[in-house]
């Protein structure tokens, strides 16, 4: 039996990978890799934390244990042999790239810093959405229904995650199928 695996690793064209690292070690590796001269990319969210005594803003990366990379196939040794660097991230085995517009989506949703819990009334779960205005214009997703508030939800498959953002409804419009 003759079994072969996609790798989409390219001598020419650098392409994004995932890689997954050590906990909470995702920006020392991002550091890194950039003293190798390699892209990367964390996409961070920021929380705030309250204690006892004081508030404390921090940065979390959205996605645990995962940097993503640009590189090509000349990058990928030296990425495997950086610190906290544990392996590629492979879907069944076959070491697949993630398209640009999946990458260039995930900056703008990280960059949206949207909160807003929204409660559009004329909508019903499973209604294709697209976004009307603001950075996200254009993003298509499925309003979700969940613990009484109505999310817009955006797949990204290559990466195996599903994204769900709280959107205004003035933001909104129905997709007509």
């Amino acid at each position: 039996m003759n079994v072969t695996y996609e790798n989409h690793l390219s001598t020419t064209e650098a392409r994004w990978f995932a890689i997954y690292t050590g906990f909470r070690k995702e920006k020392y590796v991002q550091e890194e890799l950039r003293k190798k001269g390699v892209e990367t990319y964390v996409p961070l969210m920021t929380h705030t934390r309250q204690y006892v005594r004081k508030v404390k803003t921090v940065e979390l990366p959205l996605i645990s244990c995962y940097v993503f990379v640009k590189i090509t196939k000349q990058k990928y040794v030296p990425v495997l042999e950086t610190e906290y660097v544990y392996r590629f991230v492979k879907f069944s085995k076959n070491l697949i790239s993630i398209p640009e517009k999946e990458m260039e989506l995930m900056r703008q949703v990280v960059g949206e810093k949207l909160v807003i819990s929204a409660n559009p009334y004329r909508w019903e779960a499973g209604d294709e959405v697209e976004v009307a205005t603001g950075s996200l214009t254009g993003l298509r997703g499925k309003l979700v229904k969940r613990n009484n508030k109505r999310e817009f939800l955006i797949q990204l498959e290559h990466l195996g995650y599903s994204l769900q953002l709280s959107v205004p409804t003035h933001l909104l419009r129905k997709v007509e199928t």
